[in-house]
């Protein structure tokens, strides 16, 4: 049986997570350390027939891109995007290509087997056919343990209780705090408990197993950007420039995560904001720059247009009218000015940019 544990127990407990129950806001438990945090996210796997590249991809490397969209030919039908894309190369003997990625909520248009064309954002890749979609070996998932737990009353009851029914904690979520206490992002998940024992690390404390199958890891390729976080936001700008594109990705949903737990004074009315460009060279790094640019060092305004639309209207940091000096924008420009949306049309991201930023009342001077 597990003893009590009292506030004052849970103290001396490390809180860089804190497993909630969302409905009621109701605290499981704290630990300090979460096992199985990081790890290789389901994935969809795509044998593609009669694989034609494109000209201008001939070179593409094993890792594809962080998303590559497939675009059926069919116009009706919606295209559907792989995020962390990457391609085992042919099939020895064959003319077909095989393709893995988390697949988006979307998923290929039922039915639909027939032609795609697949764009990567930039440029187009290479077309099919046909496809097909190669189930996978099922696997069984490792358990997310957090180790060390200090559980609360309600949690040590359904640990005493043990049945089927007060095991399942329902959805909850993983709060995941920085070394300075500071609520960094969270992990939603449905909490299962499947396993628990008392923990090493201290007494009244237990390592509780959570089902792995019903939460979804962080990717591994992503742990060097959150352990950087952990320790505490950047003290200055530009610490991801030296980051791919996937990388930069990841660094940016922190940023996002972490700006919408936050509060943010609004500037006065004309300030002046400077935007250093030379790092802009993907599509994370423009709002990664344009971030810190209005927020300072880690600083979130915006992912995408409808986003960056929502924080020129006030609460991000910003107020209309102000003026902004884009340094070296002539690197946005060039790797910008030709992106494709996800159907696979061309349009100019740095022009509609500007667009954004003039409507929002942001007068920009390009240098």
């Amino acid at each position: 049986m597990i003893s009590t544990v009292h506030e004052d127990q849970k103290e001396r407990v490390s809180a860089r997570y804190t497993l909630t129950e969302t409905e009621h806001g109701r605290v499981w438990g704290v630990c300090a350390e979460a096992e199985g945090l990081f790890g290789q996210a389901p994935r969809g796997t795509y044998e593609l027939f009669g694989w034609d590249p494109e000209e201008s991809a001939s070179g593409v490397p094993a890792w594809v891109g962080s998303r590559v969209w497939l675009v059926p030919d069919e116009e009706a039908l919606d295209a559907w995007l792989l995020e962390d894309a990457e391609s085992f190369g042919r099939l020895p003997g064959t003319d077909s290509l095989l393709l893995t990625g988390a697949d988006d909520h979307e998923g290929p248009p039922e039915g639909h087997r027939g032609r795609v064309r697949l764009h990567d954002g930039h440029r187009w890749l290479g077309s099919c056919r046909e496809f097909t979609r190669v189930v996978p070996p099922e696997q069984v998932p490792p358990p997310l343990v957090l180790r060390g737990l200090a559980p609360s009353d309600q949690l040590r009851a359904a640990l005493a209780k043990g049945t089927r029914r007060a095991l399942d904690l329902e959805e909850a979520a993983l709060e995941i705090r920085d070394d300075e206490g500071e609520l960094l992002t969270d992990r939603l998940l449905w909490a299962t408990v499947s396993g628990w024992r008392p923990s090493a690390r201290g007494a009244d404390l237990v390592d509780l197993e959570l089902d792995g199958g019903r939460f979804t890891p962080v990717p591994v390729y992503a742990r060097p950007i959150w352990e950087r976080w952990l320790s505490g936001p950047p003290d200055a700008v530009n610490a991801w420039a030296g980051l791919d594109t996937r990388r930069r990705g990841a660094w940016h949903d922190l940023v996002r995560e972490r700006a919408c737990r936050r509060t943010h004074r609004d500037r006065p009315t004309g300030h002046p904001y400077e935007l250093d460009g030379r790092h802009i060279t993907d599509e994370p790094a423009l709002y990664l720059a344009l971030g810190e640019a209005i927020n300072g060092p880690g600083g979130y305004f915006g992912g995408c247009l409808a986003a960056l639309d929502d924080c020129l209207r006030g609460a991000f940091g910003y107020t209309a009218p102000a003026t902004l000096l884009w340094r070296d924008a002539a690197t946005a420009r060039e790797y910008l000015s030709h992106a494709l949306t996800p159907d696979g049309r061309p349009y100019d991201l740095f022009s509609e940019v500007l667009e954004a930023l003039a409507q929002g009342g942001m007068d920009v001077t390009l240098a």
